[in-house]
């Protein structure tokens, strides 16, 4: 019996680790063959599908970028999920080259590799910037042999916890800033120029290398691996473990599982399915119907969406349209999207039928450490964009470039110009920016790139930001005040201009001025915020507003109390205020002006709501009282 007993117990066990390391509804490995691969695509009417680079090219991608020679810098790691004790580490930086045009890589270069589960880069300055497991690093190529030869580690102490949620999703803003996520497992302490930087889970942060300022732009999201900007410079994410498709991204905005949120935003797409990487198609090549769209993955259902924005208040709605690509080969997994220099849709496919990482044994032997692919989307009967050479362009032929209806030559012009540095470029930017026709249907555009670019140099014109902010254009005057958001210290009498942005008709507008008097943290600035209130309200005004009289209660609650704060003697802007500390100090002045019959029956039903929250026993027995 006791040796039954074993024996059953034994088998017992087989059976419970062969469940655990049994993926749901895996039962085979597909065939590993790109050319079985490509047969299981469903393509849109109009698209067709060819391999771009495939092993032994390349293994395992995990991000992309392109470089303004129409190079693709693609980080790879066959080590993750995770390394076993004792191994190098051995992931790569590879750079893949379509030489001879016809749209596949002919060439692959090894520019760096003993990285440790690298899972972002992006080619600048130079170099490239290069997530790293804990930390941001810079890999800089001396002798134009295309293999890094220099290492700098830039940042410092960015979690580990979790491997599929480490520093991640590089990306340059419009205004030349890295911008990268992380998720939600990781714990961030980063010492910096400017203090230490923590950030308890997901989020993204914003990075200027030539000064190494670090800050916080957006709290949680759960596995956020996807980042973009539109035309105006509007930023959003999506999220890989999260279900609620295009994320609107804002200074200030939180999200779900963001520790100790008090308030969270959500997603514009609930119910959709978890995606990573994000690209917005404004290029040529693509049909007019998908101008302005948004492309992500959708990982596990092995496709790939689109969405269509709309503004709407302060925010936008998304809208789904037809899949851009679809797959039967349980295999292909694609984690990016980039517009190649020809204006084809390119696809990171990590290619891997398991990609689960806490339900399957880290070393089970199905996980696929060799394969990986790069994709190209392309439209039939239209001709492919060409992509200019910036190298040889002088600053002049650049600066032309901002005119571009391509976002593929805008940005990389802007690169270029960012490389050539400050004192070749001003001068010359600002004679070209004077002479711009006013009565172009361009010209409002054309000036917000040329403010970008030179923000891309570090060098704020308050002349030209004038400018940008006279412009009737909304969308204009929005991203005149994301620039204003890092440079308001620089502008003389910035307050003042905030006054007028606060109560602009636009909701947006309205959103981005609050961002900026968010972060000058002054109770004056905050006296002008909560004039937003006079103009209606939407759930992004009401969140920024809300979030920060609370979190900047030690700043603005004692000039109140003091009298040196009055805000605005306006009731509705002081119930809005205390209200939102949910502090049982802010109620004696709200029970006054309760008394004082002054309130609308919707503020005072405020008010007593929060009161049940936050009053001692001598205010309950003052409200009941009431």
């Amino acid at each position: 019996m006791k040796t039954l007993f074993c024996q059953l117990l034994l088998g017992t066990v087989a059976v419970s680790q062969l469940q655990a390391s049994q993926p749901r509804g895996l039962k085979d490995i597909p065939d590993p063959d790109p050319a079985v691969q490509q047969a299981g695509f469903v393509v849109p009417e109009g698209f067709e599908i060819s391999l771009f680079a495939s092993d032994p090219m390349l293994q395992k991608p995990v991000q992309m970028n392109w470089d303004g020679q129409g190079r693709l810098w693609v980080v790879s790691s066959s080590t993750y999920p995770h390394i076993k004790p004792g191994a190098p580490a051995s992931d790569q930086l590879v750079v893949l080259e379509d030489t001879d045009g016809d749209g596949k890589a002919d060439k692959s270069t090894v520019f760096a590799e003993g990285l440790h589960i690298p899972t972002a880069v992006i080619p600048g300055d130079g170099g490239a910037y290069v997530a790293n497991s804990t930390e941001l690093i810079f890999l800089k190529d001396t002798d134009g042999d295309l293999k890094a030869d220099e290492r700098t580690i830039l940042l410092s102490g960015f979690g580990t916890e979790d491997t599929h949620h480490l520093l991640h999703t590089l990306r340059h803003g419009p205004e030349g800033l890295l911008h990268f996520q992380q998720s939600i497992y990781i714990h961030s302490h980063i010492e910096t120029p400017y203090g230490v930087r923590r950030l308890m889970g997901g989020g993204i942060w914003e990075f200027r290398p030539e000064t190494k300022r670090l800050e916080i732009i957006s709290k949680g999201l759960i596995n956020p691996w996807g980042l973009e900007y539109d035309r105006w410079g509007q930023t959003f994410a999506t999220d890989g473990a999260g279900s609620e498709g295009i994320n609107f991204i804002f200074p200030g905005s939180v999200f779900a599982t963001s520790p100790g949120a008090k308030r969270i935003l959500r997603g514009l797409n609930p119910g959709q399915p978890k995606h990573s990487g994000l690209e917005i198609i404004e290029d040529p090549h693509f049909p007019e119907d998908w101008q302005g769209t948004l492309v992500t993955c959708d990982f596990r259902g092995n496709r790939i969406n689109r969405f269509k924005l709309t503004e709407t208040g302060s925010g936008y709605t998304s809208t789904q349209q037809p899949d851009v690509l679809a797959s039967n080969h349980r295999a292909f997994r694609p984690i990016d999207v980039r517009v190649g220099p020809d204006g084809a849709l390119y696809i990171a496919d990590w290619y891997n039928p398991i990609i689960q990482h806490g339900e399957v044994d880290f070393r089970d032997e199905r996980r696929d450490h060799i394969h990986g692919r790069i994709w190209r989307l392309s439209a039939k009967g239209r001709p492919l964009s060409k992509a200019p050479n910036m190298a040889s362009a002088d600053v002049p032929a650049l600066l032309e470039h901002l005119k571009s209806p391509r976002r593929w030559d805008r940005h990389f012009a802007k690169q270029e110009l960012r490389a050539r540095g400050a004192a070749q470029v001003i001068p010359v930017i600002d004679e070209w920016a004077a002479k711009l026709a006013q009565e172009d249907a361009g010209y409002a555009h054309t000036l917000l790139e040329t403010a970008w670019a030179r923000e891309g140099l570090n060098a704020f014109s308050p002349k030209l930001w004038r400018e940008l902010w006279a412009t009737p254009d909304p969308r204009v005057k929005s991203a005149a005040l994301r620039i204003l958001s890092h440079r308001w210290k620089e502008l003389p009498g910035a307050l003042k201009v905030l006054e007028s942005a606060v109560t602009d008709p636009n909701p947006q507008v309205r959103l981005w001025a609050l961002a900026v008097l968010a972060d000058m943290k002054t109770p004056q600035a905050f006296n002008v915020a909560v004039r937003v209130l006079d103009h209606p309200m939407d759930e992004n005004l009401d969140f920024l507003l809300d979030g920060t009289a609370r979190e900047q209660v030690d700043l603005w609650f004692p000039a109140f109390q003091k009298g040196t704060v009055k805000l605005n003697d306006n009731p509705k802007h002081i119930v809005f205020a205390l209200k939102s500390t949910g502090r049982s100090d802010a109620l004696t002045p709200l029970f006054e002006i309760v008394k004082k019959g002054k309130l609308a029956p919707e503020d005072v039903t405020a008010v007593l709501g929060m009161a049940g929250d936050a009053a001692d026993a001598a205010q309950a027995r003052q409200m009941a009282d009431m």
